[in-house]
């Protein structure tokens, strides 16, 4: 019975031992974004402004959704994207879930360092928007940075590949 005793007791010790060691430090994706909103969406409207299309979606719209486009751009000009996204927020309302308002949204909630929100907003006017076009580029340009701010690099790597699938060149004329 003896020749049994010793090799619990190293097991239980060795579980003591373990038990009191410093926990490990949070991991990267975990931690606080540092990257710069102001430079993440000048990279966006960047990727949208670059690419030439064929292809692009312009819907038509009630005047008050406008209006309220209009008072969230002057807004987020005026540095206040919490007021700005309000708005954004009630044209929505109006509107519904168009994509160009969505990106937009998720474009003032990374000004706002909400990365994750900007990401699954991005991701659902991707999903109900143009697959081709400007739209597309920015909202996989605001998936690049918000993965990235969040520490997945697969994730935006993947994210950028599919920016350059967003051009679709305009057809050969004969």
């Amino acid at each position: 019975m003896k020749f049994f005793q010793f090799p619990i007791l190293a097991v239980a010790a060795g579980a003591l031992l373990s038990a009191c060691s410093q926990p490990s430090p949070p991991a990267k994706a975990a931690a606080k974004p540092d990257r710069d909103p102001a430079a993440a969406v000048a990279a966006i409207r960047a990727a949208g402004s670059q690419l030439e299309s064929a292809v692009e979606v312009k819907p038509l719209r009630d005047p008050a959704v406008d209006g309220l486009i209009k008072q969230a751009r002057d807004l987020e000009a005026q540095a206040q994207p919490a007021p700005a996204l309000d708005a954004v927020r009630r044209a929505e309302k109006i509107a519904g879930p168009a994509p160009d308002i969505l990106q937009f949204e998720a474009e003032l909630l990374i000004e706002s360092r909400e990365w994750r929100e900007a990401g699954e907003v991005a991701q659902r006017a991707y999903d109900s928007g143009p697959k081709v076009g400007a739209i597309c580029a920015r909202n996989q340009q605001t998936l690049v940075e918000a993965r990235s701010a969040l520490g997945d690099a697969a994730g935006a790597e993947q994210a950028r590949a599919q920016v350059v699938a967003c051009k679709l060149a305009a057809p050969a004329r004969y």
